[in-house]
């Protein structure tokens, strides 16, 4: 059994996201804001930023392809290496329900 401990965990939100998506946009005006507001840092992965986009793909290629859709929000540890995905939200909502799904998946690990 591998046990796992998330004392002083870097929890990134990777926001999945793509330039003609009118979803992605409208939640944008408050998603990186809630984030930071609950103590994770946002990164934003575009696909009309190939760098970016060509940096975190490996990350989004290991989920689900079935689950895959505009915009992701992935909740990850140590993204620049042996990440670990560690929740998911998916699809548009407002923002209060963006803060307390978000507050759901982190309080797990605090």
């Amino acid at each position: 059994m591998i046990l796992i401990s998330y004392e002083n965990l870097d929890l990134n939100v990777l926001k999945f996201s793509g330039r003609d998506c009118g979803t992605c946009h409208r939640m944008s005006a408050y998603d990186s804001h809630v984030v930071e507001e609950l103590g994770c840092k946002f990164i934003l992965v575009s696909n009309d930023d190939p760098t970016t986009w060509n940096k975190y793909w490996r990350i989004y290629n290991t989920t689900p392809q079935e689950t895959r859709g505009f915009p992701t929000y992935l909740l990850v540890s140590d993204p620049d290496g042996e990440f670990s995905i560690l929740g998911d939200i998916r699809g548009g909502m407002s923002k209060g329900e963006f803060r307390e799904r978000l507050s759901s998946l982190i309080k797990q690990f605090d």
